[in-house]
């Protein structure tokens, strides 16, 4: 059961908050761009906090750092300073549509060139120590779906150990419906694990999914943050988890001692200037938002429209109980912001 990764959203707070919740055995992090050079080690410190405890979160969920580029020497000797300090593989990235990743070769562009798509895998496989897994995360293609047969036969032909498949094209973006019957040929073809992706928002979702495409290895990444147990619901039905009593994903109690958590987490993983909590309160809203959407909370309006954690909670439905929250002091080094020690200041 793996946390997708989700540019700007799921970083290290999230990352820790997410599997403090529970349900997730495996973490890929926000993809690490290499452009025209290799990545120094200390990108990877920067970006993946985790790397000071093994590339693992608190709670022991391991971190795999994914790489999104299009130079396959690059990509290889950023994903060997990676392995250096630890990491425990490497995920590449072919399914980003962001234009502006595309515009400069990385991400779903990849996919209109299978070739490249396995030189690239290859070259990292041939670069790391062979008992690191490699992965890589496809979509189905770039305008037709057809084409992830291909591409993932040849991502394992360059060494890939598991392939995780979004079920839409490039041009499809987060549009429905999604195409999970692509997933369940591209796995036929393949020998190596292959992760089901794209709008699992539900265990009912779930079970059809793994109907139609055979998989037994899933990713959730929007709908985790719109119901946060679902990584757990969906552990549960695969045996991954034990049976526990979750709350509903439109309990509002159950939320709020985790936005209270990742606040915190939040402010001790800013370089910025915490003082007034402001960017704290944009991580909150952020996830909230997820939320909105799908339960189309009629609360969220007034809450998008505060500027600090006080009148956020305070926002809230009047059935919300008040929270006392450790107070938001920034540490000194980024690594250590799980183990940071905090005062409390009482918001409502």
């Amino acid at each position: 059961m793996i946390l997708a990764p989700m540019e700007g959203i799921t970083d290290a707070p999230m990352r820790a908050m997410l599997t403090e919740i529970g349900g997730f055995t495996h973490l890929v992090s926000e993809f690490i761009r290499v452009s025209q050079t290799v990545l120094p080690k200390r990108v990877f410190r920067n970006d993946i906090p985790e790397c000071a405890r093994g590339f693992r979160t608190e709670t022991g969920i391991p971190v795999q750092p994914q790489l999104l580029g299009g130079h396959p020497e690059r990509v290889a000797r950023s994903a060997l300073a990676a392995v250096s300090l630890g990491a425990p593989g490497i995920d590449l990235n072919f399914g980003c549509p962001a234009p502006t990743v595309n515009r400069n070769d990385g991400g779903a562009t990849l996919l209109k060139y299978p070739e490249r798509l396995e030189a690239i895998v290859r070259a990292v496989r041939d670069a790391v120590p062979a008992h690191l897994p490699v992965s890589a995360k496809l979509r189905l293609g770039w305008d037709d779906p057809s084409v992830v047969v291909e591409n993932a036969k040849r991502a394992e032909a360059g060494g890939a150990s598991w392939i995780a498949i979004h079920a839409r094209t490039k041009t499809n973006g987060y549009q429905p419906p999604v195409y999970w019957e692509w997933i369940a040929r591209a796995k036929e073809g393949v020998s190596v694990p292959v992760v089901a992706n794209g709008d699992i928002w539900r265990v009912e979702d779930f079970r059809r999914c793994r109907e139609i495409t055979g998989a037994e290895h899933f990713m959730i990444g929007r709908s985790a943050l719109a119901d946060p147990w679902l990584g757990h619901r969906i552990s549960q039905a695969l045996g991954l988890a034990p049976e526990a009593d979750l709350p509903a994903p439109d309990d509002l109690s159950a939320w709020l001692p985790h936005l209270e958590r990742f606040a915190v987490l939040s402010a001790r993983f800013s370089d910025r200037d915490t003082a007034d909590g402001r960017y704290c309160t944009r991580r909150v809203k952020q996830w909230l938002r997820y939320s909105e959407a799908t339960f189309r909370t009629p609360w969220f309006g007034r809450v998008k429209r505060t500027e600090s954690l006080a009148d956020l909670f305070a926002a809230l439905p009047d059935e919300s109980p008040g929270l006392v929250l450790p107070g938001l002091a920034v540490p000194s080094q980024r690594a250590d912001f799980l183990n940071q020690g905090t005062s409390t200041l009482v918001v409502r």
